[in-house]
């Protein structure tokens, strides 16, 4: 199942080869089976993981946003708002872990709006993790500016925009979903009109490649390189922390993100590449679903690197661990941190520039 992607259906047991230069329709049909039964073998307890630990991840951001640090920067806003977005994402795997293992049983209309909640919560998320680059960029390196321009009000503003901007980017996901009769089973999957299926497949997949891998990494390539030589400048015992913390985030992101985007490319694209065959189409199927699940697990990730990687959120984790879950947790949390959650002190100087690099980054 690619429920992410308008590119050919990967988890249908029929798909079509061409020997021209382009899409043929008539062409005999190609049985991949290998990839449907991988689909409903190794999907279903994939995506449950990532359910899981991406729901008790986000959730504790959230929970630790709002009852201890009160929403009090711009930081926070953007933060809570990665959040949701990983919570919207993560809230629709048991319905696509059911329609990997089995079919697509919960209706037309449910296909059409789940799809395009889908693609809100990916294109949201995108968006916010290009807005907390900005958002340290600006803190770091132009730190007076910041203190007038990184304000809640127009964190608030900025988060609607985006929120709107992924609504309507993800409106052809939307139209083009629909319930359809397929091989025995019925599937969720777009439906372009068929004179213009290429170009909206070529399209879509562009699109997806553009927000989900070049467009963030072109922000973070910019952006952490300036913070780089900004930091290298400061008399802070933490930048070199704050650093490696920066390689780590672009690394992740390319890791988790580049294989999904670089296989969608190669399906949409597959007559270029001589991928036209059933082994290459059924290749191509089960490394969409193995990559797309890798990508859905940057949900688990975002909790860690952009928000328990901060030394305030994690005393706040652990305050909220040993007043609330268990009493065990309270006696590795003090080790961590021998002193008192109100004696966390910020290394920021308003004449210098330098932030509390653990807490920003």
């Amino acid at each position: 199942m690619d429920t992410s992607t308008s590119t050919t259906e990967a988890t249908n047991a029929t798909y079509y080869i061409s020997d021209h230069t382009d899409y043929d329709y008539g062409s005999a049909p190609c049985e991949s089976i290998a990839v449907q039964e991988f689909a409903s073998c190794v999907l279903p307890p994939l995506y449950s993981f990532v359910f899981v630990f991406g729901l008790l991840g986000n959730a504790l951001v959230v929970l630790i946003l709002i009852k201890y640090k009160k929403l009090k920067s711009m930081t926070d806003i953007y933060l809570l708002n990665l959040a949701i977005s990983d919570l919207l994402f993560i809230a629709l795997l048991p319905f696509w872990a059911y329609y990997a293992a089995h079919e697509w049983v919960f209706g037309n209309a449910l296909c059409k709006i789940l799809s395009g909640l889908f693609f809100t919560g990916f294109y949201s998320g995108n968006f916010f993790i290009i807005l907390l680059t900005i958002d340290r960029y600006l803190a770091i390196v132009h730190a007076v500016f910041a203190l007038k321009a990184r304000t809640v009000v127009y964190g608030i503003v900025t988060s609607l925009v985006t929120w709107g901007v992924a609504i309507l980017a993800s409106v052809p996901g939307l139209v083009f979903h629909k319930l359809q009769r397929e091989n025995d089973r019925w599937t969720c999957t777009p439906h372009f009109p068929l004179d213009t299926q290429i170009q909206w497949n070529q399209f879509m997949t562009l699109k997806m490649n553009l927000v989900g891998l070049i467009f963030p990494m072109i922000v973070m390539t910019v952006c952490y390189s300036q913070i780089i030589n900004t930091l290298m400048r400061c008399r802070n015992e933490k930048k070199n922390k704050a650093v490696r913390l920066i390689f780590i985030i672009m690394i992740v992101y390319f890791i988790f993100w580049a294989p999904y985007n670089v296989v969608l490319l190669l399906q949409t694209f597959q007559i270029s590449f001589s991928l036209n065959t059933c082994d290459g189409i059924s290749n191509l199927g089960i490394a969409v679903q193995v990559t797309e699940t890798l990508a859905m697990a940057h949900c688990c990730i975002n909790p860690v690197i952009y928000a328990l990687a901060g030394e305030k959120f994690r005393k706040y984790t652990c305050s909220f661990f040993q007043k609330h879950v268990a009493f065990y947790l309270s006696n590795y949390c003090r080790f961590l941190y021998s002193e008192p959650l109100e004696r966390a002190s910020s290394t920021y100087s308003h004449s210098t520039g330098e932030q509390d690099i653990s807490a920003m980054l």
